[in-house]
């Protein structure tokens, strides 16, 4: 999933210092804990660097954590390629336009209200939750009760 504008509301707040603050939420990270006690494969795709990113990422244990790659489709790709998933085999939440492309690749492809026209024209699914309060966490509960044995 992306990070900006799905796991957040979009918002970075960047103080005159230049350190940057964002807000998660607790109900997604719970979710996303949960999709990692049950084996499956949680990844983060940022267009941007950040350190609150990586600190959020490794409070949580997300395994796999790409940062700085605008080309979200070729991350993706390449990502489930390491991890020998199918398109059919991945969930790639976005809010933007340059998650489009990946939304639209994988199997079950999820934007957010709120989100950009052609992050929304090319999911299959779009949150009730918005952004950055609790709209992962949706995503999850969905994922864990449908959960198929690989």
């Amino acid at each position: 999933m992306d990070v900006d504008g799905i796991l957040t509301d979009g918002t970075v707040q960047i103080s005159s210092d230049g350190t940057e603050t964002k807000a998660f939420s607790i109900l997604d990270g719970l979710g996303l804990v949960r999709l990692n006690r049950a084996g499956l494969a949680v990844a983060w795709l940022s267009g941007r660097a950040s350190g609150a990113t990586t600190v959020r990422a490794n409070e949580l244990k997300i395994p796999h954590v790409v940062q700085g790659r605008t080309d979200k489709l070729a991350a993706l790709q390449e990502l489930a390629a390491q991890l020998a998933f199918s398109a059919a085999e991945c969930v790639y939440m976005g809010d933007d336009d340059i998650d489009a492309p990946a939304i639209a690749w994988a199997g079950i492809g999820v934007s957010v209200p709120g989100a950009m026209p052609a992050a929304q024209r090319a999911a299959r699914l779009i949150t009730r939750r918005a952004a950055g309060h609790g709209a992962v966490r949706e995503i999850c509960e969905h994922l864990l009760t449908a959960r198929v044995p690989r």
